[in-house]
């Protein structure tokens, strides 16, 4: 157990680590939630507020309010004038409502699986856009605008989405991607998750079996297995396609992930989909389209023509993540089941939301956001694959784009998982490791990184960073 020096020494270390365009509220408290996550353990005394203050250049208000907002989650317990110290054991209201009786074998599945972290802040945190350049004033503005007396119906159930959304995303997918589609073929969604579920539910049944990449998306896979889907792999490299053994043909859905292959950061090859769906004849087609690109839409295989192809979207990675807004593009005469799902599943609401997003593209506000922040990650892909090329251990890196996320390939002796625990324990950096997210048979090993949530001077520092905990843990192998 860390002393109360040594603890001081990490939380300086970890605090000096986070985005510095956050509050500093916000970087003591993930620091404080991530040594308490990961490295301290029950009854780790934390050192005196005052040296704490000190060290930290905060005020003591500011840390008052972190150790406040800790002891509420049940993190930290404090004896005024004595201390304060880490709480692992349960509170017995929580430990109650844990033992009450098992979950369902679904949700055992699921929890015992990879998910989404409880770590969401700090940098190279995968698949969150930078949200603190958004135009959130401007944001405001337009709900003022929107929000007045005749407008209460904004306020009711939806029915089938609000069709001027509908309109701009029409020419949004035009602008964006060279999609010519028709209006009834949108169905507005609260993001791409709900997406993929309103797709399980309306399209397969329990014991169907949907064919994804490896590695794959963790998200899409959670879903279908929480609608009762198999899910099977097919293994793919960028440069060769797909290897290996392919599942059997005539699966029930066959998914893609966009423009780009999510997690690899690669651009994904038409050519190899198209490959992959003369094998497997699949009935249903999914492509998520997830993040920024360059507008190109070559290396997508979706026609809004086709019979059974179904083009996924969301406004999170685009904007920001606690919007929850998407789109389905689906053939002619489809949409109206699936509203009917939806309306009969979770009901439809946030026509307020959906009226200010649609103003926000017909303004052009949603154009120039992504030209702009295209050109930003690109920027910050190519400064931070410059800083990391020829690090031992790292093979590849995948080509700077205009996306929120890039990918280290490992050698294959090292192991991910221990790489990430190591970065995050000694250097406060978040990586996700790669290998949870490849199918059995597909052995590589590697980091999955994000920009969204670094830039600048603190770029350059967490890279360098980022690097030189790549190389202890290279040496330490050795």
């Amino acid at each position: 157990m860390d002393d109360r020096r040594q603890a001081l020494s990490r939380i300086e270390q970890g605090y000096l680590a986070q985005p510095v365009h956050l509050t500093k509220h916000c970087r003591l408290e993930h620091t404080l939630q991530s040594l308490i996550a990961q490295r301290w353990q029950d009854g780790q005394r934390l050192p005196g507020h005052r040296a704490l203050c000190a060290t930290l250049g905060v005020a003591r208000n500011t840390l008052a309010g972190v150790i406040e907002s800790l002891v509420h989650q049940g993190h930290l317990i404090t004896d005024h004038g004595r201390g304060t110290w880490v709480c692992k054991r349960l509170p017995p209201r929580e430990r109650e409502a844990v033992t009450t009786g098992p979950v369902s074998r679904r949700a055992s599945d699921l929890l015992g699986d990879v998910g989404a972290s409880s770590l969401q802040s700090g940098a190279f945190v995968p698949g969150v856009p930078d949200i603190v350049h958004f135009p959130i004033a401007r944001w405001r503005q337009l709900y003022s605008r929107i929000t007045v007396p005749h407008n209460t119906l904004l306020l009711s159930y939806a029915s089938g989405g609000y069709g001027p959304l509908k309109r701009a995303i029409v020419g949004y997918l035009a602008r964006w991607r060279g999609i010519d589609c028709e209006l009834d073929q949108i169905v507005i969604t609260e993001g791409a998750h709900h997406g993929l579920q309103l797709c399980a539910l309306t399209l397969a049944d329990h014991g169907d079996r949907a064919v994804m990449d490896s590695p794959f998306y963790w998200g899409a896979r959670n879903v279908f297995q929480a609608g009762g889907l198999v899910i099977e792999h097919a293994i793919w490299e960028p440069r060769e396609g797909y290897v290996g053994m392919l599942p059997e043909a005539r699966p029930r859905l066959l998914y893609f992930t966009g423009s780009h292959h999510y997690p690899l950061g690669m651009k994904s090859v038409s050519a190899h989909k198209h490959s992959l769906v003369r094998h497997l004849e699949p009935d249903w087609i999914l492509e998520d389209d997830y993040e920024f690109g360059d507008g190109c839409h070559r290396e997508l295989t979706f026609d809004p023509d086709a019979g059974n192809q179904i083009l996924i979207g969301s406004f999170s990675k685009l904007m920001f993540p606690g919007l929850r807004l998407g789109y389905l593009v689906v053939p002619r005469g489809l949409s109206a089941a699936i509203n009917r799902v939806r309306t009969g599943v979770f009901r439809e609401g946030r026509l307020l939301d959906q009226a200010v997003l649609a103003t926000f593209i017909d303004d052009g506000d949603l154009d120039g956001w992504c030209q702009r922040m295209a050109r930003e990650y690109l920027q910050r892909q190519q400064r931070l694959h410059d800083l990391l090329i020829g690090t031992p251990g790292v093979i590849g890196i995948s080509p700077p784009s205009g996306n929120i996320s890039l990918s280290l390939s490992l050698a294959a002796t090292l192991d991910d998982e221990r790489l990430s625990q190591h970065l995050l324990n000694r250097h406060q950096l978040v990586a996700r490791p790669l290998s949870r997210v490849c199918a059995p048979g597909d052995h590589r090993r590697g980091l999955i990184l994000g920009v969204g949530m670094v830039e600048g001077e603190a770029l350059d520092r967490q890279g360098r960073r980022l690097a030189t905990g790549i190389r202890e843990f290279v040496a330490s192998q050795r």
